[in-house]
């Protein structure tokens, strides 16, 4: 079963267009060999960091929604754990809106 999620992540800022486009094509690369569908993808551009990490000051955000199992979701975060183009991610499993109950409808007797 797949779940829905999104996943911010922050690249060094030091790195060029074309370094961040074979970056974001690695992850939809391995996502999608994982078994991910679904996977939108938003350039959010620099910018400035509320702090440092590791000494820089700026990144390039990029967002990415996607549906996953979560066994492979673990593997994606691994990969950027273990990259040197990445400096911080976060995902975050959607939750579906519940469904609507019916009201009770009142019988009169």
């Amino acid at each position: 079963m797949s779940d829905s999620y999104e996943m911010m992540y922050i690249l060094r800022p030091d790195m060029s267009e074309e370094q961040v486009n074979q970056a974001v094509t690695k992850y939809k690369d391995l996502l999608q060999e994982q078994g991910g569908e679904e996977i939108e993808i938003q350039h959010r551009g620099k910018r400035r960091l509320a702090y440092p990490i590791e000494r820089h000051r700026e990144g390039v955000y990029i967002q990415m929604n996607y549906k996953a199992p979560p066994i492979h979701v673990a593997q994606l975060q691994r990969a950027m754990r273990y990259g040197d183009e990445v400096i911080r991610y976060l995902t975050l499993k959607q939750e579906l809106p519940p469904e609507p109950q019916p009201e009770p409808v009142e019988v009169e007797a």
